[in-house]
C-alpha cells in the first residue's frame, strides 16, 4: 500500500485535491490518501484531519490577523504527518501554509510536492528560494510556470489546468439557460463578485451600481448573480438593503460556471473565475480591491511585479480583458466596458479570438498528469526509504 499526506486550501484546492485522488486510485488502487480535506476530497477517499475551510484565508492584513490560529494548526499538522510518514506528501495551493508545511516535512525526510505554484510570477518572486528549500518537486498549472523553475534548477512538471479539461462538460448557452430557467432571448449579464465575504464588501456595491447602470441602457437586461454558499447569497442580499436597485437580479445558488455558460457577458473578481470564464469563451471585464492594510503592505514593500493582474492576460502576454483595479473599480468606469461586450461585436470577437489557443495549451488531463508526477515521486522515495 501506499500513503499519500495532503492538505488542501478552501474549495479550489479540494476539487483539486478530489481530481488527484480519483487519477492516483485509478491506476493504484491501493492508495491511502491522509489530510486537510474538504467534502469533494473526502467523497473520494481521503481520510479526514481537518476541513479544509481553516485554510481559507486570503490577503496579507486578513493571514496577520489569523496567523497564531494557523500556526498552532501547522505544528499539529507536523507532528501528525511525521507520525504517519506518507510516501509522500502533497500540498494542494494555499502556498502561504503549505511551503512551512512541507520545509519542516522535508526536514524529517518526506518527500514533499506543492501542486499549484505561487503566483512568484506576479508578486513577492524570493519565495523561489522558499520554495527551493521546501519542496522536491512542483506541479505548474500554466506553461510559463515550469520555465521559471527551469531557470532555476527545481523540478517542476507542467501538468496543464485542470479547468480546461472540465469545461467541455459544461452545458452550452442555450442548454445553460434552460437548466436555470433563464429566458433564452434576454441578454444576461453575469456577476461574479467573489467566494468570500471580505471580497463581497469591496465589491458587492459597485457592481450592484454597474448592473444598475446598465439595466438602464438594456431594458430586460437579466443580472446572475451565482452565488457560493447560503450565506454568502444572504451576505450579497445585504448590500440591496435600503437601496431600491432598478434591475432583474436572480440570486443563484452555486452553478457558477452554468450562470458563466448562459451569459452574454461577464463581470468579475480577479481569479480564477476569470480563467473559467476564458474557457468558457464569455466576454468579460475584471474587478479588484484589496484590503487597505494589504494594499499599503503590497505598494509600500513594492511587491507586485507585474502590468496585469487576470490569468487571460498574463496567458496573452497582453491585455485582452479590461482591468479595474482599486480606485478604477467603479460604475462609471465598468459599465461602458460592460456595454462594449454586450453590444459591441468587435469588442467581442476581439477577447473570443484570443481566447481559444490560450485555452488550447492548458487542456492536457492535468489529473492525470499530476497523479503520474505524485506517484513517481513516492515511488522513488519508497525505493530509497529503509523501513517504509
Amino acid at each position: 500500500m501506499i500513503t499519500i499526506g495532503l492538505v488542501a486550501g478552501e474549495s479550489s484546492g479540494d476539487l483539486l485535491g478530489a481530481g488527484l485522488i480519483k487519477a492516483i486510485r485509478a491506476r493504484r488502487p491501493d492508495a491511502r490518501f491522509v489530510g486537510v480535506a474538504g467534502p469533494a476530497m473526502a467523497a473520494a477517499g481521503c481520510e479526514v484531519l481537518a476541513d479544509s475551510e481553516q485554510l481559507a484565508v486570503t490577503g496579507i492584513a486578513e493571514v496577520v490577523e489569523h496567523l497564531p490560529g494557523l500556526l498552532a494548526f501547522r505544528r499539529h499538522l507536523v507532528r501528525e504527518f511525521a507520525g504517519l510518514k506518507p510516501d509522500v506528501f502533497v500540498g494542494i495551493d494555499s502556498p502561504d501554509f503549505n511551503l512551512g508545511l512541507e520545509a519542516r516535512l522535508k526536514a524529517r525526510g518526506l518527500r514533499t510536492i506543492q501542486y499549484v505554484s505561487p503566483s512568484i510570477w506576479a508578486w513577492r518572486a524570493g519565495r523561489i528560494k522558499t520554495i527551493a528549500k521546501a519542496v522536491d518537486r512542483v506541479l505548474a498549472l500554466l506553461p510559463f510556470e515550469k520555465d521559471l523553475y527551469d531557470a532555476r534548477g527545481i523540478d517542476a512538471v507542467f501538468v496543464g489546468h485542470p479547468l480546461a479539461d472540465e469545461i467541455a462538460a459544461v452545458p452550452d448557452r442555450a442548454e445553460a439557460r434552460q437548466r436555470l430557467e433563464l429566458s433564452a432571448d434576454s441578454k444576461i449579464l453575469a456577476l461574479l463578485p467573489g467566494s468570500r465575504r471580505n471580497e463581497l464588501d469591496r465589491l458587492a456595491p459597485v457592481f450592484l451600481e454597474t448592473a444598475e447602470l446598465l439595466a438602464a441602457r438594456f431594458p430586460g437586461l437579466i443580472i446572475a448573480a451565482p452565488m457560493a454558499s447560503p450565506a454568502l447569497a444572504r451576505h450579497f442580499e445585504s448590500f440591496r438593503d435600503g437601496r431600491d436597485y432598478k434591475l432583474d437580479l436572480r440570486l443563484i445558488e452555486g452553478h457558477s460556471r452554468e450562470v458563466m455558460s448562459a451569459a452574454d457577458a461577464i463581470l468579475l473578481a480577479s481569479g480564477t473565475a476569470a480563467l473559467e470564464a476564458m474557457l468558457l469563451a464569455r466576454p468579460m471585464a475584471v474587478a479588484y480591491r484589496l484590503a487597505p492594510l494589504t494594499r499599503a503592505i503590497v505598494q509600500g514593500l513594492g511587491l507586485l511585479k507585474i502590468e496585469h493582474v487576470s490569468l487571460p492576460n498574463l496567458l496573452a502576454g497582453r491585455e485582452i480583458v479590461p482591468e479595474f483595479l482599486q480606485e478604477r473599480a467603479r460604475a462609471d468606469l465598468l459599465a461602458p466596458a460592460m456595454g462594449a461586450l454586450l453590444d459591441d461585436p468587435v469588442a467581442r470577437a476581439y477577447q473570443l479570438d484570443a481566447f481559444a489557443p490560450i485555452a488550447a495549451t492548458l487542456a492536457r488531463d492535468a489529473s492525470s498528469r499530476a497523479a503520474e508526477a505524485v506517484l513517481e515521486l513516492a515511488a522513488g522515495y519508497a525505493s530509497t526509504s529503509q523501513g517504509h
